[in-house]
């Protein structure tokens, strides 16, 4: 996943924390996030035609998926990512 945020503020601050937690409450512990500060690096912003941030790209599993925003809202974040829950045994 590439998470593409403006900056060090509490908006990108936020938006990390908020996938941290889905995911840990979903038993998804492997995962590689990439975060991309397009004030670092607005050429990758530009290549991935990210409009808003903080946006989120799931890469794969296939399809691709966007969501932007705090990912604060987790139905949504859950539904976008097509997440299943791990079940523990």
């Amino acid at each position: 996943m590439k998470l593409y945020v403006s900056g060090r503020s509490m908006r990108s601050d936020s938006a990390i924390a908020n996938l941290e937690l889905t995911l840990s409450q979903f038993g998804i512990g492997d995962y590689e996030l990439i975060v991309v500060d397009v004030q670092e690096d607005p050429q990758a912003a530009e290549n991935e035609f990210i409009l808003a941030t903080p946006t989120l790209i799931k890469v794969s599993p296939q399809p691709e998926r966007r969501i932007i925003g705090d990912l604060s809202n987790q139905p949504m974040v859950i539904r976008g990512l097509d997440l299943t829950p791990v079940v523990q045994c």
